[in-house]
């Protein structure tokens, strides 16, 4: 079933792409990741522009975010001290990468830009992780006990300015959480990410935080960072689709939550591999889309529809979109909040009568 995007002038099919952001959906919640290094290029895969793929898609992981961040308020499984020294620098990254999109959009070379990123952050993240995952898993295997120090430190930890983050129960620098967040909120705005998949192995490797407060610390600085590249591009290129994010909405906050449930049931190091695993592969799939797919893949030329034969939502998004693009962008942001509140809201509501169930039938 085909529905038409006005804002970015195509015809997709609905029910693939909800089960595609369902998908990635799920792998957001299990791995705590916003999940835009999947859809993102996915979503260039099928033909959107690179100028509507990153904005539209980081809606998608606002919304995903606040329903996975809000479970993690539930569990009080999330440092709200390390997430706003990340939300901090992560404000600072974002005009940057702003800028920077913009600049490589007008030279025309945004398109294998954003592909180069992909392609090279994530095999090198995926690789380091994999390694580190895979040892773990065959030391448990054979019984050796690993001697860790409680904390490995770095030249980023004799930094000044210290801290205490008592609910990670670490002392150390604000400028490493701040700095961590000026290179997410660059890349997210830059190829459409929320970044977790550079804060989870940074928080893990660099900041030492405990396992269990990372997935939902992950998600909660996700949140601010993709409303302000939401904005900002909205604003700059009026490039918000809300026909295509509610349709990537629906899919993904339904996956969340089915990711989460399953995360239960993983232990740390086999939840790192499977992360890392998840990273090559994208990696080699961009690189072989990008280099030797011999330009079989290419960007969809737009179908224009008159906006008389449009239905009244499309000629309301459209109008408000050109002529009031800040407006446009919150509006945005506030269907995104409001979904995500309603997928975890939905959750804990089905938990919680379960949970009166299962007392009543003993």
């Amino acid at each position: 079933m085909e529905i038409y995007l006005p804002i970015v002038q195509v015809h997709i099919d609905v029910i693939f792409i909800l089960f595609v952001s369902f998908a990635v959906g799920v792998l957001s919640g299990l791995f705590g990741v916003g999940g835009g290094f999947l859809m993102t290029p996915f979503l260039i895969f099928l033909g959107i522009p690179p100028i509507y793929a990153v904005p539209n898609e980081i809606n998608n992981i606002l919304a995903t975010s606040v329903s996975g961040s809000m479970t993690h308020w539930f569990k009080n499984t999330l440092d709200y001290k390390m997430g706003l020294m990340i939300i901090i620098g992560g404000t600072v990254g974002t005009i940057l990468g702003i800028i920077t999109f913009t600049f490589f959009e007008e030279t025309g070379k945004l398109s294998i830009i954003i592909s180069l990123f992909y392609m090279y952050l994530l095999a090198i993240i995926g690789t380091l992780m994999l390694i580190q995952g895979a040892s773990e898993i065959d030391a448990a295997r054979k019984k050796i006990i690993l001697k860790k120090k409680l904390h490995s430190h770095y030249w980023i930890h004799r930094l000044p300015l210290k801290l205490r983050f008592p609910k990670s129960r670490l002392y150390e620098s604000a400028f490493t959480p701040i700095l961590l967040g000026i290179i997410v909120g660059f890349v997210a705005a830059l190829i459409g990410v929320g970044g977790a998949f550079l804060m989870v192995p940074a928080m893990i490797y660099l900041i030492g935080m405990p396992i269990k407060l990372i997935p939902g610390t992950s998600l909660f600085v996700t949140v601010f960072i993709s409303a302000l590249v939401t904005v900002l591009h909205a604003f700059k290129y009026s490039s918000i689709d809300l026909i295509l994010v509610i349709v990537l909405v629906v899919g993904s906050i339904v996956g969340v939550q089915v990711g989460q449930k399953i995360g239960q049931y993983l232990n740390s190091s086999h939840l790192k591999t499977l992360f890392a695993m998840l990273l090559c592969s994208v990696a080699i799939a961009i690189a072989y889309d990008t280099f030797f797919y011999e330009g079989v893949r290419k960007i969809k030329e737009t179908e224009i529809v008159s906006f008389e034969n449009m239905n009244f939502f499309s000629k309301f998004i459209y109008k408000l979109s050109d002529s009031n693009p800040l407006l446009y962008g919150s509006l945005a942001i506030l269907l995104a909040i409001i979904l995500g509140i309603v997928g975890a809201g939905g959750r804990q509501l089905l938990s919680k009568y379960k949970h009166v169930f299962l007392i009543q039938k003993k």
